[in-house]
Protein backbone atom coordinates (compact mmCIF):
# COMPACT_ATOMS: atom_id res chain seq x y z
CA UNK A 1 0.00 0.00 0.00
CA UNK A 2 1.69 3.30 -0.81
CA UNK A 3 2.13 6.07 1.36
CA UNK A 4 -0.52 9.22 2.05
CA UNK A 5 0.13 11.34 0.62
CA UNK A 6 0.68 15.17 2.93
CA UNK A 7 1.58 18.71 2.15
CA UNK A 8 5.02 18.06 3.83
CA UNK A 9 6.00 14.94 1.89
CA UNK A 10 5.18 17.23 -1.27
CA UNK A 11 8.11 19.84 0.56
CA UNK A 12 6.15 22.25 2.26
CA UNK A 13 6.51 22.38 5.95
CA UNK A 14 3.56 24.55 7.15
CA UNK A 15 4.79 24.11 11.16
CA UNK A 16 8.37 25.89 9.94
CA UNK A 17 6.03 28.48 8.25
CA UNK A 18 4.45 28.72 11.70
CA UNK A 19 7.55 29.00 13.09
CA UNK A 20 8.49 31.95 10.65
CA UNK A 21 5.98 33.91 11.77
CA UNK A 22 6.51 33.94 15.20
CA UNK A 23 10.48 34.69 14.96
CA UNK A 24 8.96 37.73 12.42
CA UNK A 25 6.50 39.15 14.92
CA UNK A 26 8.62 41.25 17.05
CA UNK A 27 10.72 43.20 14.02
CA UNK A 28 7.14 43.79 12.25
CA UNK A 29 5.79 44.70 15.96
CA UNK A 30 8.77 47.19 16.35
CA UNK A 31 7.41 49.18 12.87
CA UNK A 32 3.77 50.13 13.82
CA UNK A 33 2.59 53.57 14.78
CA UNK A 34 -0.97 54.74 16.39
CA UNK A 35 -2.75 54.28 13.10
CA UNK A 36 -2.37 50.68 12.64
CA UNK A 37 -5.45 48.74 14.04
CA UNK A 38 -5.92 45.12 14.76
CA UNK A 39 -2.61 42.66 15.37
CA UNK A 40 -0.18 40.43 13.10
CA UNK A 41 -1.90 37.66 11.59
CA UNK A 42 -5.61 38.69 10.12
CA UNK A 43 -6.21 38.62 6.31
CA UNK A 44 -5.97 41.78 5.52
CA UNK A 45 -3.39 45.15 7.52
CA UNK A 46 -6.07 48.01 9.02
CA UNK A 47 -4.33 51.46 8.79
CA UNK A 48 -6.45 54.35 10.20
CA UNK A 49 -5.61 57.48 7.83
CA UNK A 50 -4.93 60.19 9.79
CA UNK A 51 -4.07 64.24 8.72
CA UNK A 52 -6.09 66.87 7.30
CA UNK A 53 -6.61 66.46 3.98
CA UNK A 54 -8.68 68.37 1.43
CA UNK A 55 -8.23 66.17 -1.45
CA UNK A 56 -6.24 63.04 -0.12
CA UNK A 57 -4.34 61.10 -3.03
CA UNK A 58 -2.81 57.90 -2.57
CA UNK A 59 0.87 57.11 -4.25
CA UNK A 60 1.87 53.82 -4.46
CA UNK A 61 5.27 52.03 -5.70
CA UNK A 62 6.15 48.58 -6.18
CA UNK A 63 9.50 46.73 -6.51
CA UNK A 64 11.80 43.73 -5.86
CA UNK A 65 15.88 43.91 -4.95
CA UNK A 66 16.68 41.97 -8.61
CA UNK A 67 19.86 39.93 -9.29
CA UNK A 68 21.93 41.78 -5.82
CA UNK A 69 20.03 38.62 -3.93
CA UNK A 70 22.61 36.64 -5.40
CA UNK A 71 25.11 38.46 -3.52
CA UNK A 72 23.19 37.49 -0.43
CA UNK A 73 23.00 34.23 -1.50
CA UNK A 74 26.78 33.98 -2.15
CA UNK A 75 27.63 35.52 1.64
CA UNK A 76 24.81 33.71 3.24
CA UNK A 77 23.71 37.23 4.79
CA UNK A 78 20.27 38.50 4.70
CA UNK A 79 19.82 41.20 6.78
CA UNK A 80 20.48 44.07 4.25
CA UNK A 81 18.48 42.69 1.00
CA UNK A 82 15.39 44.26 3.17
CA UNK A 83 16.31 47.35 2.97
CA UNK A 84 16.83 47.05 -0.41
CA UNK A 85 13.56 45.95 -0.87
CA UNK A 86 12.21 48.96 1.08
CA UNK A 87 13.92 51.75 -0.38
CA UNK A 88 13.10 50.85 -3.59
CA UNK A 89 10.01 51.10 -3.17
CA UNK A 90 9.59 53.79 -0.29
CA UNK A 91 12.19 56.34 -2.51
CA UNK A 92 9.57 55.96 -5.54
CA UNK A 93 6.68 57.48 -4.34
CA UNK A 94 8.72 60.15 -2.12
CA UNK A 95 9.37 61.46 -6.50
CA UNK A 96 5.72 61.99 -5.88
CA UNK A 97 5.15 64.02 -2.78
CA UNK A 98 3.86 61.19 -0.95
CA UNK A 99 4.49 60.44 2.64
CA UNK A 100 4.69 57.36 3.07
CA UNK A 101 1.47 55.15 5.17
CA UNK A 102 2.43 51.16 5.08
CA UNK A 103 4.51 49.22 3.41
CA UNK A 104 3.58 45.31 2.14
CA UNK A 105 6.11 42.28 1.26
CA UNK A 106 6.54 39.12 -0.50
CA UNK A 107 9.29 36.39 -0.01
CA UNK A 108 8.75 33.37 -2.14
CA UNK A 109 11.37 30.47 -1.53
CA UNK A 110 12.11 26.60 -2.45
CA UNK A 111 12.69 25.29 1.54
CA UNK A 112 11.63 27.64 3.97
CA UNK A 113 14.56 28.45 6.47
CA UNK A 114 12.23 29.83 10.07
CA UNK A 115 15.73 31.89 10.74
CA UNK A 116 16.71 33.23 7.33
CA UNK A 117 13.00 34.84 7.08
CA UNK A 118 13.01 36.23 10.25
CA UNK A 119 16.86 38.16 9.27
CA UNK A 120 15.16 39.24 6.24
CA UNK A 121 12.10 40.16 7.51
CA UNK A 122 14.22 42.14 10.34
CA UNK A 123 15.60 44.13 7.67
CA UNK A 124 12.47 45.04 5.81
CA UNK A 125 11.45 46.22 9.65
CA UNK A 126 13.96 48.07 9.94
CA UNK A 127 13.78 50.27 6.40
CA UNK A 128 10.25 50.42 7.42
CA UNK A 129 11.57 52.50 10.50
CA UNK A 130 13.68 54.49 8.55
CA UNK A 131 10.76 55.52 6.27
CA UNK A 132 8.56 56.69 9.04
CA UNK A 133 6.07 53.85 8.10
CA UNK A 134 4.51 50.32 9.46
CA UNK A 135 5.04 46.75 7.93
CA UNK A 136 1.50 46.53 7.63
CA UNK A 137 1.46 43.02 6.57
CA UNK A 138 3.01 40.25 3.81
CA UNK A 139 3.04 37.04 2.65
CA UNK A 140 6.06 33.90 2.74
CA UNK A 141 5.21 31.46 0.16
CA UNK A 142 7.18 27.91 0.24
CA UNK A 143 7.08 26.90 -3.39
CA UNK A 144 9.27 23.43 -3.37
CA UNK A 145 10.85 23.24 -6.90
CA UNK A 146 10.62 26.37 -7.74
CA UNK A 147 13.47 28.17 -6.20
CA UNK A 148 17.07 26.30 -6.24
CA UNK A 149 18.35 25.56 -2.70
CA UNK A 150 18.92 28.30 -0.39
CA UNK A 151 17.54 31.14 -2.89
CA UNK A 152 14.16 33.26 -2.59
CA UNK A 153 12.97 35.85 -3.88
CA UNK A 154 11.60 39.44 -2.37
CA UNK A 155 9.17 42.04 -3.90
CA UNK A 156 6.92 44.38 -2.13
CA UNK A 157 5.22 47.91 -2.15
CA UNK A 158 4.96 50.89 -0.38
CA UNK A 159 1.90 53.28 -0.04
CA UNK A 160 1.88 57.07 0.50
CA UNK A 161 -0.63 59.86 0.53
CA UNK A 162 -0.21 63.57 -0.53
CA UNK A 163 -2.71 66.31 -1.17
CA UNK A 164 -3.63 66.50 -4.47
CA UNK A 165 -2.89 70.47 -4.70
CA UNK A 166 1.34 69.56 -3.38
CA UNK A 167 1.44 66.03 -5.73
CA UNK A 168 4.79 66.93 -7.45
CA UNK A 169 5.06 66.44 -11.31
CA UNK A 170 7.67 68.54 -12.33
CA UNK A 171 5.55 70.46 -14.40
CA UNK A 172 6.50 73.56 -13.28
CA UNK A 173 10.19 73.21 -13.78
CA UNK A 174 12.03 75.31 -16.33
CA UNK A 175 15.28 77.02 -17.86
CA UNK A 176 17.37 77.87 -15.32
CA UNK A 177 16.36 75.98 -12.17
CA UNK A 178 19.17 73.53 -10.63
CA UNK A 179 19.33 69.72 -9.96
CA UNK A 180 20.44 68.88 -6.61
CA UNK A 181 21.99 65.41 -5.98
CA UNK A 182 21.89 63.30 -2.93
CA UNK A 183 24.55 60.81 -2.74
CA UNK A 184 24.13 57.33 -3.03
CA UNK A 185 25.46 54.59 -0.40
CA UNK A 186 27.02 52.81 -3.40
CA UNK A 187 25.67 50.78 -6.29
CA UNK A 188 22.36 50.32 -4.91
CA UNK A 189 19.78 47.91 -6.36
CA UNK A 190 20.01 48.37 -10.24
CA UNK A 191 23.08 46.71 -12.43
CA UNK A 192 23.72 43.87 -10.66
CA UNK A 193 24.01 41.47 -13.29
CA UNK A 194 26.81 43.71 -15.53
CA UNK A 195 28.19 44.29 -11.83
CA UNK A 196 28.47 40.22 -11.25
CA UNK A 197 29.88 39.83 -14.94
CA UNK A 198 32.33 42.30 -14.54
CA UNK A 199 33.98 41.17 -10.64
CA UNK A 200 33.07 37.87 -10.12
CA UNK A 201 33.39 36.97 -14.27
CA UNK A 202 35.72 38.48 -15.71
CA UNK A 203 37.90 39.80 -12.86
CA UNK A 204 37.65 36.27 -10.86
CA UNK A 205 36.98 37.86 -7.33
CA UNK A 206 35.20 36.16 -4.56
CA UNK A 207 32.89 37.99 -2.39
CA UNK A 208 35.78 37.72 0.48
CA UNK A 209 38.62 39.33 -2.16
CA UNK A 210 39.69 42.61 -0.78
CA UNK A 211 40.38 45.45 -2.52
CA UNK A 212 42.38 48.55 -1.20
CA UNK A 213 40.41 50.74 -3.13
CA UNK A 214 37.09 49.97 -1.61
CA UNK A 215 38.48 49.77 2.03
CA UNK A 216 37.53 45.98 2.50
CA UNK A 217 35.84 42.63 1.02
CA UNK A 218 34.34 43.45 -2.55
CA UNK A 219 30.97 41.44 -0.87
CA UNK A 220 30.48 44.10 1.97
CA UNK A 221 30.51 47.14 -1.12
CA UNK A 222 28.02 44.97 -2.80
CA UNK A 223 25.70 44.36 -0.64
CA UNK A 224 25.46 47.98 1.05
CA UNK A 225 22.55 48.98 1.40
CA UNK A 226 20.14 51.23 -0.26
CA UNK A 227 19.73 55.02 0.85
CA UNK A 228 16.62 55.93 1.97
CA UNK A 229 15.89 59.56 1.54
CA UNK A 230 12.35 60.03 3.25
CA UNK A 231 13.30 61.74 6.18
CA UNK A 232 15.78 64.35 4.67
CA UNK A 233 12.98 64.69 1.61
CA UNK A 234 9.79 65.13 3.52
CA UNK A 235 11.53 67.95 5.29
CA UNK A 236 12.08 69.57 1.70
CA UNK A 237 8.41 68.90 0.48
CA UNK A 238 7.16 70.73 4.03
CA UNK A 239 8.44 73.65 2.55
CA UNK A 240 6.96 73.20 -1.05
CA UNK A 241 10.42 73.80 -2.03
CA UNK A 242 10.69 70.25 -4.67
CA UNK A 243 9.39 70.83 -8.21
CA UNK A 244 10.11 68.04 -9.08
CA UNK A 245 12.56 64.76 -7.57
CA UNK A 246 13.90 61.93 -9.31
CA UNK A 247 14.97 58.15 -7.77
CA UNK A 248 17.95 57.40 -9.20
CA UNK A 249 16.98 53.55 -10.10
CA UNK A 250 17.30 51.32 -13.69
CA UNK A 251 17.98 53.21 -16.29
CA UNK A 252 20.49 56.04 -14.87
CA UNK A 253 20.53 59.43 -15.80
CA UNK A 254 19.47 59.18 -19.15
CA UNK A 255 16.05 57.17 -18.36
CA UNK A 256 15.16 58.58 -14.95
CA UNK A 257 15.65 62.50 -15.27
CA UNK A 258 13.85 63.21 -18.45
CA UNK A 259 10.88 61.50 -16.77
CA UNK A 260 10.08 64.49 -14.96
CA UNK A 261 11.20 67.15 -17.46
CA UNK A 262 7.91 69.18 -19.22
CA UNK A 263 7.95 69.78 -22.56
CA UNK A 264 10.80 71.94 -24.04
CA UNK A 265 13.41 71.43 -21.42
CA UNK A 266 16.68 69.40 -21.19
CA UNK A 267 19.25 69.08 -18.29
CA UNK A 268 22.99 69.86 -18.24
CA UNK A 269 25.04 67.46 -15.39
CA UNK A 270 28.37 68.55 -14.55
CA UNK A 271 30.58 65.51 -13.33
CA UNK A 272 33.36 67.34 -11.69
CA UNK A 273 31.11 68.59 -9.22
CA UNK A 274 30.78 65.16 -7.50
CA UNK A 275 33.39 62.70 -7.13
CA UNK A 276 31.21 58.71 -7.61
CA UNK A 277 31.89 55.94 -4.94
CA UNK A 278 35.30 53.77 -5.99
CA UNK A 279 33.35 50.84 -6.69
CA UNK A 280 32.02 52.57 -10.14
CA UNK A 281 35.44 53.18 -11.38
CA UNK A 282 36.67 49.85 -10.24
CA UNK A 283 33.50 48.74 -12.65
CA UNK A 284 34.16 50.82 -15.43
CA UNK A 285 37.90 50.01 -15.82
CA UNK A 286 37.77 46.60 -15.34
CA UNK A 287 34.62 46.11 -17.90
CA UNK A 288 35.79 48.62 -20.20
CA UNK A 289 32.74 50.06 -20.03
CA UNK A 290 32.30 53.46 -21.58
CA UNK A 291 30.44 56.35 -20.14
CA UNK A 292 27.71 56.63 -21.26
CA UNK A 293 26.91 53.00 -20.46
CA UNK A 294 27.73 53.59 -17.21
CA UNK A 295 25.60 56.65 -16.92
CA UNK A 296 22.64 54.71 -18.61
CA UNK A 297 23.49 51.60 -16.18
CA UNK A 298 24.31 53.02 -12.70
CA UNK A 299 23.42 55.93 -10.05
CA UNK A 300 27.25 57.08 -10.51
CA UNK A 301 26.66 57.65 -6.55
CA UNK A 302 24.20 59.95 -6.79
CA UNK A 303 20.76 58.16 -5.39
CA UNK A 304 18.44 61.03 -5.17
CA UNK A 305 18.12 64.41 -7.13
CA UNK A 306 15.86 66.86 -6.39
CA UNK A 307 14.48 70.16 -8.96
CA UNK A 308 14.56 73.68 -7.36
CA UNK A 309 14.20 77.30 -7.93
CA UNK A 310 17.94 78.71 -7.84
CA UNK A 311 16.33 81.14 -5.38
CA UNK A 312 15.51 78.25 -3.11
CA UNK A 313 18.91 76.21 -3.53
CA UNK A 314 20.55 77.30 -0.71
CA UNK A 315 17.84 76.76 1.85
CA UNK A 316 17.56 73.33 0.10
CA UNK A 317 21.48 72.13 0.67
CA UNK A 318 21.39 73.60 4.27
CA UNK A 319 18.39 71.39 5.03
CA UNK A 320 19.63 68.10 3.38
CA UNK A 321 22.99 68.86 5.09
CA UNK A 322 21.35 68.69 8.46
CA UNK A 323 19.52 65.66 7.58
CA UNK A 324 22.78 63.80 7.34
CA UNK A 325 22.95 63.96 3.27
CA UNK A 326 25.47 64.88 1.20
CA UNK A 327 24.00 67.38 -1.58
CA UNK A 328 25.66 68.63 -4.19
CA UNK A 329 24.53 70.79 -6.86
CA UNK A 330 25.14 68.71 -10.56
CA UNK A 331 23.30 70.07 -12.83
CA UNK A 332 20.42 72.73 -14.25
CA UNK A 333 17.63 72.57 -16.80
CA UNK A 334 17.68 74.00 -19.83
CA UNK A 335 15.84 74.45 -22.94
CA UNK A 336 15.81 71.38 -24.91
CA UNK A 337 13.86 68.18 -25.83
CA UNK A 338 14.30 65.95 -22.76
CA UNK A 339 17.96 65.42 -23.24
CA UNK A 340 20.68 64.90 -20.38
CA UNK A 341 23.62 66.30 -21.27
CA UNK A 342 26.75 64.96 -19.90
CA UNK A 343 29.39 68.36 -19.16
CA UNK A 344 33.05 67.68 -18.39
CA UNK A 345 35.09 70.76 -16.34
Amino acid sequence: MSEKATYAAAGVDVKEGARAVELMKKHVKETYNGNVLGDLGNFGGLLRLSGEFQNPVLVAGTDGVGTKLKLAFMMDRHDTVGQDLVAMCVNDILCQGATPLFFLDYMATGKLQAEKAAEIVSGIAKACKLSQMPLLGGETAEMPGFYSDGEYDLAGFAVGVVDEKHVVTGKDIKPGDLLIGLESSGIHSNGYSLVRHVIFDKMGFSPETVVDELGGKVGDQLLTPTRIYVSSILKLLEKRWVKGAIHMTGGGFYENIPRILPEGTGVEIYLERWTPHPIFKLIQKSGEIERDEMFATFNMGIGFIVVVDPNHADFVLDSLKESGEVPHTIGQVINGHGEVVLCNA
